[in-house]
C-alpha cells in the first residue's frame, strides 16, 4: 500500500494488480491534487479500504486472491462510498456482475486521465448533492429498521409519499412502510427523480444526464441494474418499465 496525505481533498483507494496501470493512475489523480492509496490485490484493497476509510474506491474487475466483484460486494456490506469500477473488457456480463455487486459507475481501460477524473468527480458530485445519513459513505447496508415516530416533525413540503414509500427531501432519508430504507448516493438520486414525476415515463437517456451527468451517450445498462438495486430495496412494483422508453414511478392507486 502506498498513501499519499492530502486532507483536504477526497481520498482515493486504487486497487488495481498491474504495477503500471495503478502507478500511473496514482501520478495522474495525484496531479490533479487528489490523496491515492494503492493496493495490488483484493485481499489488500480491503485491508486498505479498512485502514484508511477512503472517500472513493477505483476497482480493477480483475483481481487476484479476491476479485473486484467480490471485493465490490465486502466493501458494500459495511459502506455506501463511491465506487467507480475499471475493466479491460466490455464483456456485458463483466460490466453488469460489477454494477450488480454495487458500483455506481464504470470506466474501461485504457482511458484518458482526463475522463477518468470527471468520472471520479461526477460521482463525488452525488455525494455532496445528497450529504444524508442514510446515503452517507459510512452508512451500513444492513442497518437495523427504524420506525417512523408517531410524532416525528415533518414539513408537508419536503416529504414525498406514495402508498407506503415516503421520501424526505429535506433529511434524505427514505421509508418504506415506516421503516428506514439505505440507499447509496447513486440510488437515491434516482428515486429523487421517479418521485419527482410520478407517473411520469423518463428515458434511460434522460436519467443518465439527471443522475450521472452525462450530457452525450452512454451505456444505459448502468440505468437498468441501478433500477434493479433500486426495485429490490423500495420493493418490485413501485417502478416500472416501460418498454422502448424507460421507467416511471407507479401512481398510488
Amino acid at each position: 500500500m502506498t498513501p499519499s496525505a492530502t486532507p483536504a481533498q477526497p481520498h482515493i483507494l486504487i486497487v488495481e494488480d498491474d504495477e503500471v496501470i495503478r502507478e500511473a493512475t496514482r501520478m495522474a489523480l495525484e496531479r490533479y491534487g487528489f490523496p491515492v492509496t494503492t493496493a495490488a490485490d483484493g485481499l489488500e484493497g480491503l485491508e486498505a479500504f479498512h485502514a484508511v476509510r477512503p472517500d472513493l474506491l477505483l476497482l480493477d474487475v480483475m483481481l487476484p486472491l479476491l476479485d473486484g466483484v467480490g471485493l465490490c460486494r465486502r466493501v458494500r456490506e459495511e459502506s455506501q462510498l463511491p465506487i467507480l469500477m475499471m475493466s479491460a473488457r466490455t464483456d456485458p456480463v463483466d460490466v453488469v456482475s460489477g454494477l450488480e455487486a454495487g458500483a455506481d459507475d464504470y470506466v474501461v481501460k485504457p482511458f484518458e486521465s482526463a475522463v477518468l477524473v470527471a468520472r471520479i468527480r461526477t460521482v463525488l458530485r452525488r455525494i455532496r448533492v445528497v450529504p444524508t445519513a442514510a446515503a452517507s459513505a459510512d452508512a451500513p447496508v444492513d442497518a437495523p429498521a427504524v420506525d417512523v415516530p408517531a410524532t416525528a416533525p415533518t414539513t408537508p413540503a419536503t416529504l414525498r409519499s406514495f402508498d407506503g414509500l415516503q421520501v424526505d427531501t429535506d433529511s434524505m432519508e427514505v421509508r418504506v412502510d415506516g421503516r428506514l430504507v439505505p440507499l447509496t448516493p447513486t440510488e437515491l438520486r434516482l428515486l429523487l427523480e421517479f418521485t419527482a414525476a410520478p407517473g411520469i415515463v423518463l428515458e434511460r437517456t434522460t436519467l443518465l444526464e439527471r443522475v450521472w451527468d452525462y450530457e452525450w451517450g452512454a451505456d444505459t445498462r448502468v440505468v437498468d441494474v441501478h433500477v434493479q438495486r433500486l426495485r429490490a430495496k423500495i420493493g418490485s412494483g413501485r417502478i416500472e418499465t416501460v418498454r422502448g422508453f424507460g421507467y416511471k414511478l407507479r401512481r398510488p392507486a
